[in-house]
């Protein structure tokens, strides 16, 4: 059997996941996609941030931090540089501070349209149409575990539909479901002596970490053909440059790298490749080139904040994937109300990511 299986995942595994000699694909990598425009905006960074409801996915430790009730959604035209109408993502996300539990709690859907596909035989003709769809949904977990020190952990639940049946004379179907889970933490420290001086920089920076997707395999048709998650380590640092009564600015940065290893056509259980990711190839000329870096910069203008102007940078080694672009973006809040978009300049004509615009929505009260 012949049927022309889904273009769109081949070109969101090419647009997400880095490519080179040592291939490290992986199953569901919409789970990578950065989910809110403010971080989109500022280099696709955040895991040091994380001050508001999108920390479910950045860095839920974020949520230790906060004590406000938030909803917040985000939609986007996926790769349009591809024109396929069909093919968008949309997240949304609740969290709620709970003194029951001494944090805070969210909740996260993350929904990724593929299109409409038309199933065939030998020769063009249709037998039948079908959707390509995956879905992951995170409940999230915040809370302190000292002054400066913030803990957080999620639990996600994934489902890939990709095609209601398997190719040729495999049987079962293109259809997975798994789990997952992250690891967060998230230091501000009130006080930040300067070495050798007394110069006190507390309250100006945090320092963030992030293991996110960690899980088993995902398995379509057998388990011979399972593929590892988009297991990822993220790390980085968010420093206030400048706070006043109308001004602030907020310096970020972020360095990331999936955890997979690949030997051939198998691939490394999760609890083995968090350690063996390392050990191929030289540290220097192999391992890093895998990392990925996020740079970017928010102004806010206001008392209370009222607008935001962003920047950012994304840059990935040309022999790990080659993704190199400029973001920028806007925000305005009134009242509880908050809307924010970014934009995606890319280096390169026709990239697949290039011209993205992302549109988020956010509802904010009971807190700061």
């Amino acid at each position: 059997m012949k049927f022309r299986i889904l273009l769109a995942v081949l070109v969101v595994v090419s647009a997400v996941l880095p490519l080179s000699a040592q291939v490290t694909t992986s199953a569901v990598p919409f789970l990578l996609i950065a989910p809110n425009s403010r971080a989109s905006a500022m280099g696709e960074a955040g895991v040091a941030l994380a001050d508001d409801a999108w920390a479910i996915y950045w860095n839920p430790a974020g949520f230790a931090f906060q004590n406000s009730t938030e909803a917040a959604l985000t939609r986007a035209d996926w790769l349009p540089a591809f024109g396929l109408s069909d093919l968008w993502i949309a997240h949304g996300v609740y969290k709620q501070p709970l003194e029951e539990v001494d944090g805070v709690v969210g909740v996260a859907v993350t929904y990724l349209s593929l299109g409409s596909f038309v199933k065939t035989l030998n020769d063009p003709t249709p037998l039948e149409e079908f959707k390509g769809y995956e879905f992951a949904i995170t409940v999230g977990y915040g809370t302190k575990v000292g002054s400066d020190l913030g803990l957080g952990v999620n639990g996600r639940l994934i489902h890939s539909s990709l095609a209601p049946f398997g190719t040729a004379n495999e049987q079962g179907e293109g259809i997975a479901t798994g789990f997952a889970f992250d690891l967060g933490l998230l230091y501000r420290p009130s006080s930040l002596f300067v070495p050798f001086t007394d110069i006190d920089m507390g309250n100006a920076w945090s320092f963030g970490l992030a293991l996110s997707n960690v899980g088993p395999k995902l398995t379509y048709i057998d388990k011979a053909q399972a593929d590892p998650l988009p297991m990822n380590l993220r790390l980085g640092f968010a420093y206030r440059a400048l706070e006043s009564e109308y001004n602030s600015i907020t310096l970020i940065g972020d360095i990331s790298r999936l955890l997979i290893t690949r030997r051939g056509a198998e691939t490394d259980e999760f609890y083995k490749a968090m350690f063996t990711t390392w050990s191929q190839g030289s540290f220097f000329k192999d391992q890093m080139r895998q990392f990925v870096t996020g740079l970017g910069v928010e102004y806010w203008y206001g008392a209370p904040r009222l607008i935001a102007l962003r920047a950012g940078y994304f840059y990935e080694d040309p022999r790990s994937g080659n993704r190199k672009f400029m973001t920028f973006g806007a925000g305005v809040r009134y009242d509880i109300y908050g809307f924010d978009f970014s934009y995606i300049s890319a280096f390169e004509d026709q990239h697949p990511l290039g011209e993205t615009l992302r549109f988020s929505l956010a509802i904010s009260w009971g807190g700061m």
